[in-house]
């Protein structure tokens, strides 16, 4: 699902946040100024009508440079190369938060044309070396003066607490990817513009990965809390014209149109998608895979249906790679979630913890349709291989036009959070009972529960958990409060047993009489075989 190693996406994006205003190759008389190409006039209906016409017309990839010489700007080289914020864009206004540039590399080939809007025309920013602070032996001083960038990112504000020049809270950097800072001041997963045939069902089995080839940014100083940017979605079956309104607030939250013309028929049209990564958890891992106690990005698909329901599915690291779909109509959101926020259970430097959550809200409705959750295996923490988007149910066609509209949050937890007890662990362990031979063919689950009306349950009290699964059956049933002193903490406990390999679908709640006490659990379970 992503072409760059995470790990490595992460610390580029840190690395290249330090030293480099809206102006070409003056810098040297000391007036550092961007060069540009001539005005032309730019609207978003223009992009929209431009969209239109080119999906009329057979793909044609985007010219790169020398594939050789970026080859040689490996993950080493390229974080030697610097944009010099002296040189960033809206530096002076108007807005309050500068944009800078990065530079193409092994991983990042394909140039993107970048262009800076105000008053309705946009002027394109041409490349030039002397933007970049780079070493004088670096290969990226054999490209050609028009080689293009490879992306953008959006810095703190300029009257902000943080020094501008060395952070930023939004980056768009390869294909349709973008990530955002939330709460915590830390980069984690990406959402992306379109997800084309991600586990493709059919032949040829291959993801497409649609680029965006023509980003133009805008800063108005009506909105000096907000930022600008369009972007043209090309590939061989869709052309799509984007609009990003974003802010920095508490989080960020990223407010996307798009309209899509398909130039052919796509098998799994993935909108609004959310990639990131999940190796394991407390709720089952290899013994000694790893000295740190949990690895992830996200350790849940937090959903909220058309009919009101909350369900939390906890993402596992599966054998094989699988699909689970989760037919709704006009849901109200769905995000994954980074639950767990103890630094302890991970122990690691790299800010497990502090990773953002994302919520996709549908701003108008979506009709029928599908969540659906891609989870691949993955045997280290380098790859994103989990996926989040909504599929339409009706098929796609070529010739068809699709519009979204919906609002990204980037923060710790869900925007609108369930006054519903929410699942805070799963465990997973033998079945059976203590002093007795484990049967095979068994397996124990723990669920536990947090928050809600689960404080308030009277002493002597008991909550009963509703329990169901496809196929399999449940003994030693059991509901109890949380030992020690974590007051409103329920855990339902039981043995699930069942023949053959087959994955089983569980699901479960706890309740109170006729009382719904907390969201939905599911599960994907799959059995020893």
């Amino acid at each position: 699902m992503t072409s760059v190693d995470r790990r490595d996406f992460l610390a580029l994006i840190g690395a290249l946040a330090g030293a480099g205003a809206l102006t070409g190759d003056a810098a040297a008389q000391g007036a550092p100024e961007l060069a540009y190409g001539p005005a032309e006039g730019f609207s978003y209906e223009g992009l929209r009508a431009r969209a239109r016409e080119l999906a009329t017309r057979a793909y044609v990839a985007p010219a790169s440079p020398s594939r050789e010489i970026l080859e040689k700007i490996d993950y080493d080289a390229h974080g030697k190369i610097r944009f010099k914020t002296d040189y960033a864009l809206f530096a002076d206004g108007p807005g309050r938060f500068p944009a800078t540039f990065f530079h193409l590399g092994r991983y990042f080939t394909k140039p993107v044309r970048m262009h800076a809007v105000a008053d309705g025309k946009a002027r394109e920013i041409l490349y030039r070396e002397s933007y970049f602070d780079m070493p004088a032996d670096s290969p990226a001083r054999q490209l050609p003066q028009g080689a293009g960038f490879a992306g953008f990112r959006f810095q703190e504000a300029r009257d902000g607490a943080k020094d501008w020049r060395k952070n930023d809270w939004v980056a768009f950097l390869g294909a349709s990817y973008f990530r955002a800072i939330g709460a915590d001041y830390q980069y984690g997963l990406s959402a992306r513009g379109l997800a084309i045939d991600v586990a493709r069902p059919t032949p040829p089995f291959q993801e497409e990965f649609p680029d965006f080839t023509h980003v133009w940014l805008e800063a108005r100083a009506d909105e000096p809390d907000a930022v600008r940017a369009y972007a043209l979605l090309d590939s061989p079956s869709v052309v799509g014209a984007y609009a990003f309104v974003m802010r920095r607030g508490k989080g960020v939250v990223i407010d996307v149109d798009c309209e899509i013309h398909l130039r052919r028929p796509v098998a799994r049209f993935g909108v609004a998608p959310l990639t990131s990564m999940y190796w394991y958890s407390e709720t089952a891992k290899q013994t000694a895979i790893d000295w740190r106690p949990e690895v992830h990005d996200s350790d849940g698909l937090a959903l909220w249906t058309g009919t009101g329901e909350r369900i939390w599915r906890p993402l596992h690291n599966p054998t094989r790679t699988g699909v689970s779909a989760f037919a709704d109509e006009n849901p109200r959101g769905f995000g994954l979630i980074q639950r767990d926020r103890e630094f302890d259970h991970y122990l690691d430097g790299v800010n497990y913890e502090r990773r953002p959550s994302v919520w996709v809200e549908p701003k108008s409705g979506w009709g029928a349709g599908a969540v659906e959750l891609v989870e691949i295996p993955t045997d280290d923490e380098i790859h994103d291989n989990i996926g989040a988007f909504w599929v339409p149910k009706a098929p796609t066609a070529a010739g068809q036009v699709h519009a979204f509209s919906y609002r990204l949050h980037w923060l710790s937890d869900e925007p609108y959070p369930s006054p519903l007890a929410r699942v805070v662990a799963t465990r997973l362990g033998n079945g059976g009972q203590p002093g007795t031979a484990r049967p095979k063919g068994v397996r124990k689950f723990m669920i536990e529960f947090a928050g809600g009306d689960l404080g308030t349950v009277p002493y002597g009290v008991k909550p009963e958990v509703v329990l169901s699964a496809s196929r399999g059956s449940f003994s030693y049933i059991l509901v109890e409060p949380m030992p020690g002193e974590r007051f409103g903490v329920w855990r339902a406990q039981f043995d699930l047993t069942a023949e053959g390999g087959d994955p089983i679908e569980m699901r479960a709640f706890l309740k109170l009489g006729d009382k719904v006490m907390s969201e939905t659990w599911l599960y994907q379970y799959h059995p020893f075989a």
